[in-house]
């Protein structure tokens, strides 16, 4: 009751009069470091949580930005090939289709080691829908296309690897020729290209969809060098991949109905998890798929 009445009486001491605000300032100053020992647990886990958290978004965050980085940088690729189509007045049926093609998105994960041989493996495989012959690209161009399919995984055939060829046409005048591979993932070749025709240094070589394997339309390369000898029938044409084979890491595998299976399998949307993608039934082997394991090396001839 003593402390009850002596506490009700600086209450209204302190409330009337201000000669007990210095004793006040006095108590919080030396109460301040215990009101700081109590408040830093939570504090300290307030602190370690945002930093969670944080971390976790940004992690979600960047894997998203990436993968439309990729998808934009795909459709770009095909701007060049439409504004040349326009301007050679010739018909875009269906523009908007040619740059949306399903696509799924895969991380590379090992290269093969053979120096003889050009081939990279990628996460992705029978059980994401994978197919053989299926278009490989990168946020440049053309990489290549799959050639051996596992559950979860698969390998990809370079552009580049001698066995390698496909059929392209000059982005600047529709010409068309087969860009094959040299063993270098710095160099394609352009065979058969006669002395007199109209190809010039820097041209851009885009998939031409000859042979039903490879979209048209496509960055395949750009000429960097040709060698004309009046005692050959053919000049030699040097091509260097737009894809960075060697550098890129996440790539895009392609579904369309150019590529074979494309319009059998589901649609493979961005925003589906990727590591969880849908298992899906592929068709039975056809023709097709026979081909598609034989040596590509001689597969532009026979089209």
């Amino acid at each position: 009751m003593a402390l009850t009445v002596v506490s009700v009486a600086f209450m209204v001491v302190d409330a009337r009069l201000s000669v007990l605000q210095p004793l006040r300032a006095q108590l919080g100053m030396f109460l301040m470091p215990i009101y700081y020992v109590a408040e830093l647990p939570v504090r300290t886990w307030g602190t370690v949580h945002t930093q969670l958290t944080s971390r976790a978004e940004l992690i979600n965050e960047n894997e998203r930005l990436r993968a439309e980085s990729l998808l934009i940088k795909r459709k770009l690729q095909k701007l060049a090939t439409l504004t040349e189509q326009n301007v050679r007045l010739r018909e875009l049926l269906n523009s908007s289709s040619l740059v949306d093609e399903r696509v799924l998105v895969a991380e590379l994960i090992g290269v093969d080691p053979n120096p003889f041989t050009q081939r990279i493996m990628i996460n992705k495989g029978e059980h994401d829908g994978v197919f053989l012959g299926q278009p490989v690209l990168d946020a440049t161009g053309l990489m290549g296309q799959i050639v051996e399919v596992m559950p979860f995984n698969a390998r990809v055939l370079l552009l580049t690897d001698v066995s390698h060829s496909l059929p392209v046409q000059v982005n600047r005048n529709g010409l068309r020729a087969i860009a094959a591979g040299t063993g270098n993932n710095e160099w394609l070749e352009l065979r058969h290209v006669g002395d007199t025709a109209d190809i010039r240094v820097d041209d851009i070589l885009v998939s031409s969809g000859l042979g039903q394997r490879f979209p048209a339309g496509y960055p395949v390369g750009r000429v960097v060098s040709i060698e004309q000898d009046p005692a050959q029938p053919f000049a030699e044409v040097k091509v260097a991949p737009t894809a960075q084979l060697n550098r890129s890491r996440y790539l895009l595998l392609v579904f369309s109905p150019e590529s074979g299976y494309g319009d059998l399998l589901p649609a493979l949307s961005l925003e589906a998890d990727q590591d969880a993608a849908p298992i899906v039934q592929t068709p039975a082997v056809s023709n097709e798929t026979d081909e598609a394991q034989a040596p590509v090396g001689g597969q532009p001839d026979a089209q």
